[in-house]
């Protein structure tokens, strides 16, 4: 190679060139074997084929430094950057010093991804997302389905931090894949949650219509096999969607079958009962149901009361809104001094559980904003 290209620095081989490039190098009459020389018979004309496809390749690398396309010499530490020569490798060293490294192998990248992983830093997850698919190769199916995870998780992540559409997307496209996976694998019930998780990306983002299609898909999973948690997941989902295309009635009735389903449920999530009760009630709200709202409040109030017992003193997410709903249903019922007084609750709550106020700031913000908007309760105190 050296006595052929005349450019290559020492140690860079055809294999070495070819990842570098994307792919494998597959030439007619230049065929290689286990130890990457050419085949005995195949003569010079293999290795100036394969020389030539090398130089084919060399001439895309840009040089990092100028830009300009053809850069032959590569950085000997990283082996991930070009350059013209020596002279524009010297005048971007400052540049390209401060991540310049050896190349980490695949179990140190992994190391890394869970790390970050592990200590909820998306952002560190997902710097390697490019090496993902080297992670996953040669994997079995468990570990694969663990390395989608990892990147579902840390895009999902994002999402919420950002408010991203794109970062939704990206998880959504991960989560699928871990669908079909799981599917292979027949881990029906973690199939069927992945799917409700696809659903709940997709509706972030804005794609209602597509995540009907995954929710739909869940509670044949949950019907097939008879995972009643699923089920309640997939009807609340689907309740949403309806209600957010203005088919309120229909909504307000896979909600009931989503309330009917968490009673039925296999695991003690009492959380999954918290959600639909909290959709359930706001459609009917919206709905002008009173009656049939005032029941369900008083239930939302006494489930988040004990959870909130349950999970010690420093949670208030779900009694915070139990507390709001009670709110709003004084103010249908044209009562606004005990709306009011659920107000000053509220507000209390959030005092008494400063740790749980930093964990769910944006929420809570959200919270207190439309309790004093929506009730119209002039307080100065909360103003």
């Amino acid at each position: 190679q050296q006595s052929t290209l005349g450019l290559w620095e020492e140690g860079c081989t055809a294999t070495a060139m070819a990842a570098s490039a994307g792919g494998r190098i597959s030439l007619p009459g230049a065929a290689t074997n286990a130890a990457g020389g050419a085949d005995a018979g195949e003569g010079d004309s293999g290795a100036l084929q394969v020389a030539e496809a090398l130089r084919t390749i060399a001439l895309k690398n840009p040089c990092a430094h100028c830009g300009k396309q053809g850069a032959l010499k590569r950085c000997s530490i990283c082996k991930q950057v070009w350059y013209c020569g020596a002279e524009c490798q010297k005048a971007g060293w400052r540049r390209h010093k401060k991540r310049c490294a050896p190349p980490l192998s695949i179990n140190e990248i992994c190391a890394k991804v869970l790390a970050a992983h592990t200590a909820g830093k998306w952002r560190g997850v997902l710097e390697w997302e490019v090496r993902m698919e080297e992670l996953m190769e040669g994997q079995p199916d468990a570990a694969c389905n663990g390395i989608l995870s990892w990147f579902f998780i840390a895009h999902l992540r994002g999402s919420l931090s950002t408010g991203s559409p794109q970062h939704a997307l990206s998880a959504a496209s991960l989560g699928s894949r871990r669908v079909d996976l799981l599917g292979k694998m027949e881990r029906f019930r973690d199939q069927g949650e992945a799917l409700c998780s696809v659903a709940q990306t997709l509706i972030f983002a804005g794609k209602s219509q597509e995540a009907a299609g995954f929710l739909k898909r869940a509670r044949a999973v949950a019907e097939a096999h008879g995972f009643f948690s699923v089920e309640c997941t997939a009807c609340c989902g689907l309740g949403q969607v309806e209600i957010l295309g203005g088919r309120h009635e229909e909504g307000v009735e896979l909600l009931r079958n989503a309330l009917v389903a968490s009673s039925l449920r296999e695991n003690e999530d009492d959380a999954m009962e918290l959600e639909v009760l909290l959709h359930l009630t706001d459609a009917l709200f919206q709905t002008r149901q009173i009656d049939e709202v005032e029941p369900l409040v008083l239930r939302f109030r006494e489930a988040a009361k004990a959870q909130s017992r349950r999970k010690g003193g420093n949670s208030c997410y779900w009694e915070s809104k139990s507390i709001y709903t009670s709110a709003r249903l004084h103010e249908a019922r044209g009562k606004p001094q005990d709306a009011g007084r659920e107000v000053r609750a509220l507000l209390d709550l959030l005092r008494e559980n400063g740790a749980a106020v930093q964990a769910n700031l944006a929420h809570l913000q959200h919270l207190l904003l439309h309790a004093s908007e929506n009730l119209k309760i002039l307080d100065p105190e909360l103003g």
